[in-house]
């Protein structure tokens, strides 16, 4: 298996901004990111959804966890709050996890 920086590098962060382009819904409608009330912003490593009109927070890790799943990126990284009004992909810590196993022998 490729290391996740590859992976997650190899994706781009245009590719990323285009599938929330093509995936969020507004009045119903996939894609239709309503007449601009839904703004998706890219800088160096982070997007920026900004929406006028109620938009859920839930929905947008929904999109996310998604994303990760189809890509085969679900297994390294998950999608935590950090904090009221944002998210963030940490990688999971896989050391702690072989130090407990090696404890319960």
């Amino acid at each position: 298996m490729a290391p996740v920086k590859k992976l997650v590098a190899k994706g781009g962060k245009k590719k990323e901004a285009a599938v929330l382009q093509e995936r969020i819904k507004v009045n119903g409608k996939a894609g239709n990111l309503g007449g601009r009330v839904v703004t998706i912003e890219r800088s160096k490593s982070k997007i920026t959804v900004t929406s006028e009109v109620p938009f859920s927070k839930r929905y947008l890790k929904y999109l996310t966890k998604k994303y990760l799943k189809k890509n085969n990126l679900r297994d390294c990284l998950r999608v935590v709050a950090n904090c009221k009004e944002s998210y963030k992909l940490r990688y999971f810590q896989i050391n702690q996890d072989e130090e407990e196993e090696e404890d319960e022998d």
